[in-house]
């Protein structure tokens, strides 16, 4: 029974290791989603999450806002909410990157450079896209925006590893040890 419940685990370990990539393939697909928009889509897109995040604010925050006001913000600062998705995505990119690769036991420096050659591969090629979409063009600073974005993905990820292997799995480590 001992080796059954082993051959169980091994074999789901095996199923279930390489399926940890399947958010990043995820969020690649909603990336190119948002890049395949046309520049009015984009725009409208934009223009909406700020109307609704100010929107929020405007409730949490007490302001007193007319949905005027609400409206001319979200146009005042659509830049920088376009900005911010770009560093937003692919942050969330590198971690779902750096997250199975980690599992697959790259760690340290190596784990920063594959997983950062990937992501800010995947921004160029995503601002090349663009170039093919009616309204839109390649912007570098878009991809040094997502590259901070990635460096703070992986940063994050090591940190979750890190944290994660000194107290919750040390245990399984100790015990592991503990049989040798």
């Amino acid at each position: 029974m001992k080796y059954f419940l082993l051959y169980i685990k091994q074999t789901l370990r095996f199923v279930l290791k390489p399926l940890s990539f399947i958010p990043a393939i995820v969020m690649m697909c909603l990336i190119f989603n948002f890049s395949d928009q046309n520049a009015d889509t984009s725009s409208a897109l934009s223009y909406q999450v700020g109307v609704e995040v100010l929107s929020v604010t405007n409730e949490v925050l007490d302001k007193g806002w007319t949905d005027d006001h609400i409206s001319d913000l979200s146009e005042k600062y659509q830049f920088y909410i376009r900005k911010l998705a770009h560093f937003s995505e692919y942050c969330l990119l590198a971690i779902t990157v750096a997250f199975p690769l980690y599992v697959y036991g790259l760690r340290g420096f190596p784990l920063v450079i594959i997983a950062g050659m990937i992501c800010v591969g995947y921004a160029c090629l995503d601002e090349y896209h663009q170039s093919f979409i009616a309204g839109r063009s390649p912007q570098k600073r878009d991809v040094a925006i997502d590259s901070c974005g990635v460096l703070v993905g992986i940063i994050i990820t090591r940190i979750v590893g890190w944290t994660g292997r000194m107290t919750i799995f040390r245990p399984l480590a100790n015990k592991k040890e503990a049989r040798s």
